[in-house]
């Protein structure tokens, strides 16, 4: 147990070092540009303007996809629960009720975001009151992650022994309480990491939001990185994104190698 605790913490350190290298990298210019006046491109970089500029962007992002990833989960969880319990041979086996919920998220799960992005214009209106903006990219962004954490799910409750599941069932177990102190236990890490996956990819679905004023960091890039062809906004609108990739897939697999009992 001795070998082993150093062991784990060597471990959880490396997982963490390129985002801790980022952070500490990006803190780096920031106090640079609110202290120095740099020469040059490094004088672009460190710009106390872009750093405003950057810090909100970042938090709308952050908005945006924290909202958007508690609203999958909250819809995508119970999906595919009934996608996974209503199979043939399973705890509440109902064929029709499988073949209605597969194919619609077999429908939501096909259409591209930046489709869905425009179609669902209309909804988003109805929902939120207007199309433009962080709160209304919130809308799109849940409708494209629902159908894909249902299918994360019913992977994950797929994968669980099935004699386990038996046992519970032989010991007198409601479908409820089997769905419950079971399958959800069981998959519990597998879960985690489908979670993780989906806020990486709603980064990048939020990012593709700014195409339509949604805000956030993939605005910033395209209204003050293309439109005015500033290559310093747009490499640290990147370099950000892809830390907040690294800092998101780092806590997911340490949350998902924690849970995991196995």
């Amino acid at each position: 147990m001795s070998q082993l605790q150093p062991n784990r913490s060597k471990a959880a350190l490396n997982r963490f070092l390129p985002g801790l290298v980022g952070i500490a990298a990006l803190s780096v210019l920031y106090w640079a540009g609110m202290n120095l006046e740099l020469p040059g491109f490094l004088g672009k970089l460190t710009s106390p303007m872009l750093w405003r500029l950057l810090l909100q962007s970042t938090k709308e992002t952050l908005w945006m996809v924290g909202v958007s990833v508690t609203l999958a989960v909250i819809g995508g969880l119970p999906l595919g629960v009934l996608l996974v319990t209503t199979t043939p041979g399973n705890v509440t086996e109902s064929p029709l009720v499988y073949k209605v919920l597969t194919t619609v998220v077999n429908i939501g799960r096909s259409i591209p975001f930046i489709i869905l992005l425009v179609a669902i214009i209309p909804f988003t209106r109805l929902v939120v009151g207007t199309s433009i903006g962080t709160t209304a990219a919130i809308v799109p962004l849940t409708v494209a992650a629902i159908p894909f954490v249902a299918r994360i799910v019913e992977s994950a409750l797929k994968d669980v022994d099935k004699g386990v599941v038996e046992a519970a069932q032989a010991m007198g177990a409601s479908p409820w309480q089997i769905i419950i102190k079971v399958l959800l236990p069981e998959a519990l890490p597998t879960l985690v990491l489908g979670v993780t996956i989906t806020a990486v990819n709603l980064i990048g679905y939020s990012a593709m939001a700014g195409a339509v004023g949604g805000g956030g960091l993939g605005d910033l890039a395209i209204r003050y990185g293309y439109q005015r062809f500033r290559g310093d906004v747009m490499l640290m609108t990147v370099v950000v994104l892809v830390l907040l990739v690294e800092v998101v897939q780092s806590l997911g697999d340490w949350a998902a190698e924690t849970l995991n009992k196995k």
